[in-house]
């Protein structure tokens, strides 16, 4: 089974420490940082999780770099700012790096400008006779045809139109997900930190149903390794152990 993954990547870049005291010139805290760590994020994080799961994925994206700085004080595991670098500069995406082949496509579009609107309308049109997915920040998704859409409740309520040929799956959080006005309920757990959560969530999904064609059972197992993915700070990339033991 080989699966194509299209979409725009970031480093996220997490400074961790701890706020001991305010700012005297101005009422902020200042973190004394311990340390940082750098990963992959947005599509990248989905293409990482989808290695880890064992699946034969090609991944086309940004040459650009766009950076995510994190600034999260120990103490409370609370993620206090975040500033991003880059994002400016992205280029759309090339059509004729686009090839035949795959089994699956995997659209992971943050919006920054790699998957335009018309990019997404040809990659619909070009990869029309297999299974796409696509998780968008897009608010119109008219330009998405004939896929699964997975979005969140927040852009749920923002989404401005979509394709009727198309299926959504709104995730709801603690509350698990919503398809075809069936809510699939998930774990409660205690939320430490939701980086990366949909990317998980999308990456089991893809990896659930490549295997038995069954999008509601791949939605449980999504919503399994999605609401583990909460409870570790920062972006999260799945173990071969968190595989056996929540993924089947």
């Amino acid at each position: 089974m080989k699966i194509l993954l299209i979409g725009d990547s970031c480093k996220d870049i997490y400074h961790y420490g701890k706020c001991k005291r305010i700012n005297p010139e101005a009422p902020v805290p200042i973190l004394e940082e311990d340390y940082f760590e750098t990963k992959e994020g947005m599509s990248s994080n989905v293409y990482e999780n989808l290695l880890s799961l064992g699946v034969d994925v090609t991944h086309l994206t940004n040459n650009e770099q766009i950076e995510k700085h994190r600034i999260v004080d120990l103490t409370y595991r609370q993620q206090l700012i975040r500033y991003d670098i880059g994002e400016k500069n992205i280029k759309p995406l090339e059509l004729k790096k686009l090839k035949s082949g795959f089994d699956i496509i995997v659209i992971s579009d943050y919006n920054k400008g790699f998957i335009t609107y018309d990019v997404a309308k040809y990659i619909c049109e070009f990869y029309k006779d297999i299974p796409i997915f696509v998780d968008t920040k897009k608010k119109n998704l008219n330009c998405f045809s004939n896929c699964y859409i997975k979005i969140n409740n927040m852009e749920y309520e923002l989404l401005e139109d979509y394709n009727k040929d198309c299926e959504l799956i709104v995730t709801l959080g603690g509350k698990g997900a919503l398809y075809n006005n069936q809510i699939y309920k998930t774990k409660k757990v205690e939320v430490y930190d939701v980086c990366g959560a949909g990317d998980v969530f999308l990456s089991a999904l893809v990896y659930k149903f490549s295997m038995n064609k069954n999008i509601k059972s791949a939605i449980h197992t999504a919503n399994r390794l999605a609401s583990y993915t909460v409870t570790k700070l920062g972006t999260y990339v799945l173990t071969k152990e968190d595989i056996h033991n929540l993924a089947n």
